[in-house]
């Protein structure tokens, strides 16, 4: 409907997905991906959050609403689906793709950290799994130090194991 829309009236479609969502593929294709520009595809979730914060204290008044920034994250594909039943709390799925992504660490850093096992795997699992679906978006704004598309590309197709 967005893209009708946008190709109707000549306006720009924008995607609504955020670093950590296109970092673990954790968005849908032709759905929040849809668009022909992505805004915000270079912020984190957590600093998504603190930039939304940030402008109601700026404008004085709450314009993003207090409902959309404390209800649990969702999809919001079925009924009390909530982001962490795939993905574990943004916090810590933060942490751990700041330092992956942006500072290089591997996974055995990452557990030098004290970073749970089971959960690194996981998300170093769905970021590697996830290249084709970056690869498919638009343009966007470089917002940190390494963004998704120039600056890191891996192959589409791989068979490494990163532990």
């Amino acid at each position: 409907m967005v893209m009708a829309f946008s190709n109707k009236f000549g306006h720009l479609a924008l995607v609504c997905g955020n670093k950590s969502e296109v970092a673990t593929g954790y968005s849908t294709l032709y759905g929040d991906t849809a668009g022909g520009f992505a805004p915000i595809k270079d912020l984190y979730k957590t600093e998504l959050y603190k930039v939304a914060k940030k402008y109601n204290e700026i404008h004085n008044k709450e314009i993003i609403t207090k409902s959309i920034l404390e209800k649990p994250p969702s999809a919001e594909l079925r009924p009390n689906q909530k982001d962490e039943d795939k993905l574990p709390p943004y916090d810590i799925l933060d942490k751990i793709l700041f330092n992956y992504i942006e500072r290089g660490k591997s996974y055995n850093e990452l557990l030098e950290m004290g970073l749970n096992e089971e959960i690194v795997k996981n998300v170093i699992n769905m970021v590697e799994k996830s290249e084709w679906k970056r690869r498919q978006l638009p343009a966007g704004i470089k917002l940190s130090e390494l963004s998704f598309g120039k600056e890191r590309k891996m192959p589409i197709t791989k068979k490494y194991r990163f532990w």
